[in-house]
């Protein structure tokens, strides 16, 4: 379960973000941009995430989710298509290989909401 580990990479950089504020703020919710190429369970991500902030400065915090389609570009045909994820990923008209995604493999921080007010120090772990 590779969500785990992005959930790890992900609290670190929300920690990295929140220790560099002068006022740490009270985070409310984490927006994350994740293409469906990267194989990653939105569900399966947000059950990881839940468990590994519970008694930590991001207890409670809300993981928004967008989920971003996988589009690739045929050189050949000249068009845009959506691939059915594990079933067929050539182009739909001429069964050329997808060679040029256009959208689908990103897995970043959009951004995160927070108010000024300040949490306890000890709940930064």
């Amino acid at each position: 379960m590779h969500e785990t580990d992005m959930t790890k990479a992900l609290i670190l950089t929300v920690k990295d973000w929140y220790e560099s504020q002068p006022r740490q703020p009270q985070i409310e919710t984490i927006h994350l941009i994740v293409g469906q190429f990267t194989c990653v369970e939105p569900a399966s991500l947000q059950f990881a995430f839940t468990a590994q902030t519970r008694n930590s400065f991001l207890d409670g915090v809300k993981l928004a989710i967008r989920e971003i389609p996988l589009i690739a570009f045929c050189h050949s045909c000249q068009e845009q298509y959506k691939p059915n994820i594990g079933l067929n990923y050539a182009c739909p008209t001429c069964q050329a290989p997808m060679e040029d995604i256009r959208s689908g493999r990103e897995l970043k921080i959009e951004r995160i909401e927070y108010s000024q007010a300040e949490i306890e120090p000890n709940l930064i772990n």
